[in-house]
């Protein structure tokens, strides 16, 4: 039986503190992102009146929230442009330029005038900055978590690539910890005034520090599949879209249901269970914080019993609970019960968050996995998830917000289907070991190399 030498040892140690540093480095920036992007979500409530003024909080909360929506819209362009981005000049590039966009979109939204200084204009510049940040933020999951999956090595794989939702989890809850702070230092007359335009300027300046953290990571796609004619082509992309077309079922009800138990449940608790703000924003900071520890859990046991036993664990349980639990948080009273309900169905979504990038990225070629993911996740995000606010205060604004409950659950009745029929990708998927490239790039993308 053969022995490693010592050098060997170092080496795998060496290989393994390169690819810990890469999940750390490319999770710290997807944290910054998600930040930026969902603080928006969380500050609406104190905003919503100096962009949109009228005297009804569900009006002004349904034109937030339908900004929102078009945030979405902008995903598919962003996963599109990204996913070819990284698949032909690398997924470092890529995820460089997606964090340096979200920073100049939350600049542009924290000093942006108000309706009583520039009247229509207001709107329609904060819309823009939200498209803005919709393109970067679209080009960001794809590349992302196809970084982290391709880092993360085989049988290690659901747990390393959950850091993705870890930190997408980070995000919201880091943002809802802000406006906590904010809401015990300040007075809600000057949350209204001003105080809501301090998360996006943090947030620019971390973004700030997400790029120097990018800027050193290591490689994954290689100069040959970078090279390959296919690479980053939507005519390549198409050779796979049995696999898209899967990617796209079950995105739709995984983000549905995702968004309405997170960005969407503080307003549910205030604007439907006639929670106190203050206390539902608390109620949420803790359940985002027990949901983000889920995730490694739920990733290193999809190790063990197989992506696609996940998504179906998943399936089954959101589809029969969903009705029920939303139909009991209507009518909490008690900031313990609610608590205990949300992490209930944050547990049930976490079968599917948790390996969410990988499962995508596990079904791709390495010459277009990350348009794949991207471009894929886009477009059932962009017209499922993204719209699950404005869908839900829509129906509640006609007296018909039950139907919401049911919509979430025949989605995700829909996941379950598409996963049914598909095969395992964590045994059957093309995810192979890839080794981190370290050498500079030149203008073009592909790698230096010495003369």
């Amino acid at each position: 039986m053969s022995k490693l030498h010592p050098s060997d040892h170092a080496a795998t140690a060496a290989e393994n503190r390169k690819r810990i540093f890469a999940i750390v480095g490319a999770s710290s920036g997807n944290l910054v992102e998600w930040f930026d992007f969902y603080i928006y979500s969380f500050c609406a409530i104190y905003f919503a009146p100096v962009f949109f003024p009228s005297g009804n909080p569900t009006t002004q909360l349904l034109n937030t929230a339908g900004v929102f929506a078009a945030g979405f819209l902008m995903r598919p362009i962003g996963g599109w442009l990204f996913g070819r981005i990284a698949d032909k000049h690398g997924r470092r590039r890529a995820m460089m330029i997606s964090v340096l966009m979200m920073c100049g979109g939350s600049l542009m939204i924290a000093f942006l005038p108000t309706y009583a200084t520039i009247g229509a204009l207001a709107p329609a510049l904060l819309l823009v900055a939200r498209l803005f940040q919709g393109l970067s933020v679209g080009g960001e999951y794809g590349t992302s978590a196809t970084y982290m999956s391709e880092v993360a090595l085989q049988g290690r794989r659901g747990f390393f690539a959950s850091f993705q939702y870890v930190t997408l989890i980070g995000g919201q809850l880091l943002a809802v910890l802000v406006l906590v702070i904010l809401q015990q230092l300040l007075t809600t007359e000057q949350l209204h005034a001003w105080g809501w335009r301090i998360p996006f300027v943090l947030g620019a300046g971390a973004a700030i520090i997400a790029l120097y953290l990018r800027k050193s990571l290591s490689e994954t796609s290689t100069a040959e599949t970078r090279k390959n004619k296919d690479a980053g082509t939507l005519a390549g992309l198409m050779k796979h879209k049995g696999a898209f077309l899967t990617v796209v079922g079950f995105t739709a009800g995984g983000s549905l249901i995702f968004y309405t138990f997170t960005t969407y449940m503080q307003k549910y608790l205030v604007n439907t269970a006639g929670m106190n703000a203050k206390t539902a924003s608390n109620v949420m900071t803790v359940a985002l914080l027990v949901y983000m520890l889920m995730q490694p859990l739920f990733g290193a046991l999809s190790d063990k019993i197989g992506r696609r036993t996940s998504m179906l664990y998943f399936g089954v349980l959101a589809t029969l609970a969903t009705v029920p639990i939303l139909h009991a948080l209507k009518d909490v009273t008690s900031p313990y019960a609610a608590f205990g309900l949300v992490i209930l169905a944050l547990a049930i979504v976490s079968f599917y968050t948790s390996i969410s990038g990988l499962i995508k990225a596990e079904m791709f070629p390495p010459e277009v996995r990350a348009l794949g993911v991207g471009l894929s996740y886009a477009v059932g995000n962009a017209v499922f998830g993204g719209s699950a606010e404005f869908v839900a205060l829509k129906l509640k604004s006609i007296g018909m917000e039950s139907s919401f409950y049911w919509y979430v659950s025949a989605m995700c009745a829909i996941a379950l289907i598409v996963t049914y029929r598909m095969r395992d990708p964590s045994k059957e998927g093309y995810l192979k070991d890839v080794p981190l490239e370290t050498k500079p790039f030149s203008a073009e993308g592909a790698a230096v190399t010495s003369r």
